[in-house]
């Protein structure tokens, strides 16, 4: 098979891979698209957890093409998508070979078989909208009246989105690049702020905008300076989610104001356990999932799509390889 090899630090080529096999409980998914994630570009530039070679790509969708012993072989020809991670701790894409590869193999217990019209490249997005609905279950929403999001990435992009869905009357967001910001006001979004437009100190700036402080806020950016403003932004008796990435940055607040607002602070890190309602929620069609398709390339200007995902243009939110 031919596969997106990062075979070093800050490498891809494109290669020829022996195509894998399913063994018992397993089965081989023919890639028909996969997304770029900025994790992606964290394993590529090299990192503790996969060594060289290795095929990326964790956001994918594609069709049954073989099963192994143990598995229906009905489940041939069906479009899908599955939940990453396997029996032994790994996740496809990352310590086993992912959608960069023409073909993948996987576990058929994780295995979501979507309608046979479900566009593949929306399909690519079933993994972040996962990471979603997982961080939204865990802020337990009740307090519908506001919500703040920071960062106009595709999680806090998919964040608003589900906010909407779930009927929060104002929600704010807040971010860097001008084309997100014009997506985000798309997407329900009551007003969106540029903090690159604000000066002194982030929480009061936010807080002097708006006018007020929040019964939700969303910490997506992975920002330790948004994180912090956060928590000076949510109301009393509010809830702080955070699912950014902060590599080494360590939290400085005050104790005694998460005591004294009773405050909430939540974390959600990656997508256990929400898989079903995301695959309900994407074919069912009530969220706009194809408006993150930014960008599509065929797999042979892969050089490309990760450029682009690099530039941080403005407009771009996600860039979709197709095989």
């Amino acid at each position: 098979m031919s596969a997106i090899v990062n075979v070093g630090p800050g490498q891809l080529a494109m290669q020829d891979w022996p195509t894998p096999q399913p063994e018992a409980g397993q089965v081989r998914i023919r890639t028909g698209a996969c997304a770029i994630c900025a994790t992606d570009l964290k394993m590529i530039g090299g990192w503790a957890r996969t060594g060289f070679p290795a095929i990326p790509g964790h956001e994918w969708a594609g069709t049954v093409d073989a099963v192994g012993t143990e598995v229906d072989a009905g489940l041939v020809g069906c479009r899908c998508v599955a939940e990453n991670v396997l029996a032994d701790g790994g996740e496809v894409g990352f310590e086993h070979p992912g959608g960069y590869g023409e073909y993948l193999v996987t576990e058929a217990r994780n295995l979501y078989v979507l309608p046979p019209e479900f566009p593949l490249a929306v399909a690519a997005l079933i993994e972040p909208l996962a990471v979603a609905v997982r961080a939204s279950g865990r802020l337990r929403l009740e307090d519908k009246e506001s919500a703040l999001v920071f960062g106009d990435g595709p999680i806090g992009l998919l964040m608003l989105m589900l906010l909407w869905h779930a009927g929060v009357e104002d929600v704010v967001m807040v971010g860097g690049r001008v084309g997100r910001l014009a997506v985000a006001r798309e997407l329900g979004a009551a007003e969106v702020l540029n903090y690159h437009q604000m000066e002194g100190d982030l929480g009061e700036a936010v807080c002097g905008a708006c006018g007020g402080r929040f019964s939700n806020v969303i910490e997506a950016s992975g920002s330790p300076a948004a994180a912090q403003a956060s928590l000076d932004l949510v109301a009393a008796r509010g809830r702080v989610l955070v699912l950014g990435d902060y590599d080494e940055a360590c939290a400085d607040f005050a104790w005694n104001h998460l005591l004294h607002q009773e405050l909430e602070l939540i974390g959600s890190c990656a997508s256990a356990e929400a898989w079903p309602e995301a695959v309900r929620l994407a074919v069912e069609g009530g969220l706009p999932l194809a408006r993150l398709v930014t960008h599509r390339f065929p797999v042979e200007q892969f050089d490309m799509g990760i450029e682009l995902v690099r530039s941080r243009q403005s407009d771009v939110i996600k860039v979709v390889l197709e095989w």
